[in-house]
């Protein structure tokens, strides 16, 4: 089955994309930048400790 904590990060980064596609289409470019700096170092860290957790609970 599917952890609850690996569904609601997965749920945090749609709806993150979503609000990007959104903001892009309105204009607002420099947020959009902004937010896509920031999203390059989060996602890759939510990402990894996702999977470390995933291994540490179903594996050990």
């Amino acid at each position: 089955m599917l952890d609850p904590t690996i569904l609601t990060i997965g749920g945090i980064v749609l709806g993150i994309a979503i609000i990007e596609r959104i903001l892009e289409r309105w204009g607002v470019i420099d947020l959009v930048d902004q937010f896509a700096k920031v999203m390059r170092f989060i996602l890759p860290v939510a990402f990894y400790s996702a999977l470390f957790y995933f291994f540490a609970t179903f594996i050990l």
